[in-house]
């Protein structure tokens, strides 16, 4: 059975740093590229980041420079490193992984103030 668990969100003030972790179980995490996704009260879900197998790694334009996408494949765990966090950044976050089908955990709440 599939399981990704997030964890590290929380509040935090606009110029924080928040680290968010994915621990994935039932899959072979390191044939599989991960994902951010967020979804923002009213919005719907967009892309935020991609890391892949080799490591290669993508974000969207807003968070560039800010957030870093890394994996850990010894212990099967995805995170993603949150700078410079803007009111906007506001959302639930979910990790993604994706093979020939996709598996989303539960999420996990990142709320900044300004």
């Amino acid at each position: 059975q599939v399981q990704l668990v997030e964890s590290g969100g929380g509040l935090v003030q606009a110029g924080g740093s928040l680290r968010l972790s994915c621990a994935a179980s039932g899959i072979i995490f390191s044939n599989s590229s991960m994902v951010w996704h967020r979804q923002a009260p009213g919005k719907q879900r967009e892309w935020v980041t991609t890391i892949t197998p080799g490591g290669s790694t993508d974000y969207k334009d807003s968070v560039k420079g800010r957030f870093t996408i890394s994996r850990d494949n010894a212990k099967n765990t995805v995170y993603l490193q949150m700078n410079s966090l803007k009111p906007e950044d506001t959302a639930v976050y979910y990790c993604g992984a994706i093979r020939l089908r996709a598996d989303w955990g539960q999420g996990t709440q990142v709320t900044v103030s300004s």
